[in-house]
């Protein structure tokens, strides 16, 4: 795609208005009269109007046109600095390899019984992409299979031979499931169609498979903040008193307007969101599911769309009646949440592996009087996508292997982190304050793909 075109693909986005009537509100519930003095209270720390949403139809447009670009440009140059002049993705339907739908156009949504694609390095000429299939797949692979004349490893094996690449590519992995896809079973049956002086050239591709599900190209991280705006734009409606009556309202409740609100939209969502509550304690309402005025909320929250996934946590403070502001003690624990955010961004450096950014992110917070915890995750086309861990919630002390894989440029990661702070207006209770943004990383650095959140979303 080109600049140009890039271009106009954001202002399509932004503008398109076939789904405006959808966003203004359809499947939500009405909004209540505010007294005009509390009126600005819901919008403190809350997120913006709900963008545009693309029909299907013009996802699959765009989503197209970013597929052929990452195959033209990015394939090319991860498999060549890998060592690969050929990559097989090979799975069967019901059963495909996690990068499999990372290579199929839009509308492709299952492995047609065994899938083989084929990806070979022809130099100047670039990669070849064949598919050991009855037909070709989206104008993107060429079909090289005639079943009626030949077997389809037969076929392969001939693939193969006519190439003769130096180095094959299959993705196993002892590590990493996204390395993995390959069944033993399917593996077995390569190993078998081929020659002995070609099975030896068959090495592991998992860093191949992992560098392609990560990275992002140009057209994605241009439009990667407004996937992102969409789901702070639903935390912000399902945190207000749109969607909450203190006294009334349980995070249940709240839980099942971010599942409802997302269809609704036309989004899914990659897990199930979750609404808890934390209080002082000793508040008369214990560990009741129903919110109370006086209570500190916290959601998760991710959606899908154009296959690029979110990951969000944001907190809210329900006021009391006598309140125009949350307790400042409240207001000092998230900004030592923000600077958690603030010292792990930091130490994200090219090359660096996920334990060694982990250590030196606690290090740093530790010194300064903070009491965190980092378990940050890699973003894309999954929830929990491919690239380095950056910690796990009960292993502070690294990851070995899943955090010893390095930190790459144009990376999406979903920062996620929590501080433990004691609330001076709850009596000294404990507050965790978990926090989760999703940020790009880029050759100049990290940035927040919307912003991030620094004051309170408060709730009259």
């Amino acid at each position: 795609m080109t600049k140009a075109a890039s271009r106009g693909c954001t202002t399509f986005l932004l503008l398109c208005p076939l789904f405006a009537g959808l966003a203004a509100g359809a499947g939500a519930q009405p909004q209540p009269a505010q007294p005009p003095a509390q009126a600005h209270r819901i919008a403190a720390g809350a997120a913006g109007p709900m963008p545009a949403i693309l029909s299907l139809r013009e996802q699959a447009s765009v989503y197209n046109n970013w597929l052929k670009t990452r195959l033209d440009h990015i394939l090319p140059e991860l498999m060549r600095q890998e060592g690969f002049d050929m990559w097989l993705v090979i799975c069967r339907e019901n059963n495909e390899d996690p990068a499999f739908f990372s290579l199929m156009p839009f509308t492709s949504m299952y492995a047609s019984r065994t899938s083989i694609l084929v990806f070979f390095d022809r130099g100047a000429e670039g990669i070849e992409r064949l598919t050991v299939s009855r037909s070709g797949i989206g104008g993107l692979y060429k079909s090289a299979w005639e079943p009626d004349k030949i077997d389809q490893w037969v076929r392969l094996d001939q693939i193969i031979r006519e190439r003769n690449p130096k180095r094959i590519g299959i993705n196993e992995s002892d590590t990493f499931n996204y390395g993995d896809g390959l069944t033993a079973s399917l593996r077995k049956k390569l190993m078998a169609a081929l020659p002995p002086e070609f099975t030896g050239r068959v090495a592991s591709a998992e860093r191949l498979a992992l560098r392609w599900l990560e990275r992002r190209s140009a057209e994605e991280i241009e439009i990667y903040p407004q996937i992102v705006a969409i789901a702070h734009a639903i935390i912000g409606e399902a945190f207000s008193r749109r969607v909450i009556t203190p006294g009334v309202t349980t995070t249940e409740d709240v839980v099942w307007y971010l599942r409802e609100r997302s269809r609704a939209l036309g989004l899914t969502n990659w897990f199930q969101p979750s609404v808890s509550i934390q209080r002082p304690k000793d508040s008369p309402y214990k560990d009741t599911a129903v919110i109370h005025r006086g209570d500190w909320l916290h959601c998760d929250f991710g959606i899908v769309y154009l296959k690029l996934c979110t990951d969000t946590q944001q907190v809210a403070y329900v006021l009391k009646e006598d309140e125009t502001d949350a307790p400042q003690g409240l207001k000092d624990a998230l900004a030592q949440g923000n600077r958690l955010q603030d010292i792990e961004l930091a130490e994200l450096k090219t090359g660096r592996t996920g334990n060694e950014i982990l250590a030196a992110a606690l290090k740093r917070a530790t010194a300064e009087g903070l009491r965190p915890s980092i378990y940050t995750h890699p973003l894309g086309v999954h929830g929990h996508a491919a690239g380095p861990i950056i910690g796990l919630w009960d292993r502070q002390d690294g990851v070995p292997g899943l955090g010893d894989f390095p930190l790459f440029e144009d990376t999406a990661h979903s920062i996620e982190l929590n501080v433990r702070a004691d609330i001076p207006e709850w009596g000294g209770t404990e507050l965790r304050v978990e926090l989760e943004q999703d940020a790009i990383y880029t050759k100049t650095g990290p940035r927040w793909l919307d912003g991030r959140q620094t004051s309170l979303i408060l709730i009259y």
